[in-house]
């Protein structure tokens, strides 16, 4: 786990400094330009970006509830806060689910504070809470966060209400995924207890994915840095997230190139779920893995559609998505994306997985083609 300097201050340029830096960069107008063009087709390919005036607050007031983590270290103990509310959130006002796997949240702005800007990267965990939760994962990333190795194993961290359970019609069969707050190709923080959730493979592919690749592509492309935090939702003791607050803000272009602020629901359309315990129930239900996997309560995997805590969704309908490795139902063997084995497959015979883990899981075995 990294944690990079304490952060600079990101200060409000006066129009003096502007005509200042413009002298300066008089004789550098081509390399000016490259970066503003980058930067300018990001703002217009971008699904996610909204107009920036003045949305992030100059400075706290005597009113103001956030704290600044700028100078967080990633040992710290403090527990942030589980539900964003000492930021202004409100899950209680968010609509229910319907069809679409986020919604927006404060007009899409987010809830970043100047003293909280900064363009030196670090990273930040939030401790677990009483109940083994994860917190707040809070970053300004560049891309010397970027890892320089493939991802490792994550099977061995249980989050809270976490069970190994399959259903029909779920892109690879599995209902949860371990879901990383920040997503490895952004920070290398891989078997991260305090980085990973319970999440439902909707969540993961359709809610939080999108966001992800966006924001980590523009701070390849530009070299700039964004500010980047995410908070798991959990209502009173339920073990597992109603979902996830997630945040971004490009800091050198000030927003013009990623600034969103959404919450992805953790549901999963055609399974009902309990989040008191991660229980759940379906019709197409496949099979469990209980014995060494499940929340230590022993409660089978069903729950009581009349529970105040479960969600139902109905509108399923099964997605194909990119994945870091592709399995033959025929063979019974796992490829990376990029090996030319999967140009060879049906599609019908196509399984989709996140991780080795979850291949393996899934009773797959690794191909020597890729993985001699």
């Amino acid at each position: 786990m990294k944690s990079k300097g304490s952060g600079k201050k990101f200060l409000p340029i006066t129009l003096g400094i502007l005509l200042v830096l413009g002298i300066a960069s008089f004789g550098n107008d081509s390399d000016v330009q490259k970066t503003k063009t980058q930067q300018e087709s990001y703002v217009e390919e971008s699904a996610y970006s909204t107009s920036r005036d003045t949305v992030i607050s100059e400075s706290n007031t005597e009113d103001e509830t956030v704290t600044s983590t700028t100078n967080r270290s990633s040992d710290t103990e403090e527990v942030l806060s589980s539900n964003g509310s000492d930021r202004g959130f409100d899950y209680a006002s968010l609509p229910e689910y319907t069809s679409s796997p986020y919604v927006e949240v404060n007009g899409n702005v987010p809830f970043f504070i100047a003293d909280e800007l900064t363009t030196e990267s670090y990273e930040s965990y939030g401790a677990l809470d009483s109940l083994g939760r994860c917190t707040t994962a809070f970053a300004c990333i560049g891309t010397d966060l970027f890892p320089t190795e493939e991802r490792g194993k994550i099977g061995e961290v249980k989050p809270t209400g976490w069970h190994t359970v399959k259903y029909a019609g779920i892109d690879g069969n599995y209902l949860y995924n371990r879901c990383h707050l920040i997503m490895y190709a952004m920070t290398g923080e891989n078997a991260n207890e305090r980085n990973l959730i319970t999440g439902t493979r909707y969540m993961n592919t359709q809610g939080m994915l999108p966001f992800e690749e966006k924001t980590h592509d523009y701070i390849e492309a530009t070299g700039n840095h964004v500010m980047y935090r995410v908070t798991p939702v959990f209502v009173e003791d339920e073990l597992l997230a109603r979902g996830v607050l997630m945040e971004a803000y490009s800091v050198e272009d000030e927003g013009a190139g990623i600034c969103f602020c959404i919450f992805c629901y953790n549901v999963q359309p055609g399974v009902t779920i309990s989040y008191d315990t991660g229980d759940s129930s379906g019709p197409e239900f496949l099979g469990s893995n209980q014995n060494n996997e499940s929340n230590p309560s022993g409660q089978t995997n069903s729950v009581n559609a009349s529970n105040e805590n479960t969600v139902i969704s109905t509108d399923y309908t099964a997605q194909p998505t990119e994945a870091a490795y592709i399995g033959n139902k025929n063979t019974g063997k796992y490829h990376r994306a990029s090996c030319s084995s999967v140009g060879d497959m049906n599609e019908e015979n196509k399984v989709f997985f996140t991780s080795r883990d979850e291949a393996e899981a899934a009773g797959y075995q690794a191909c020597k083609r890729c993985h001699p």
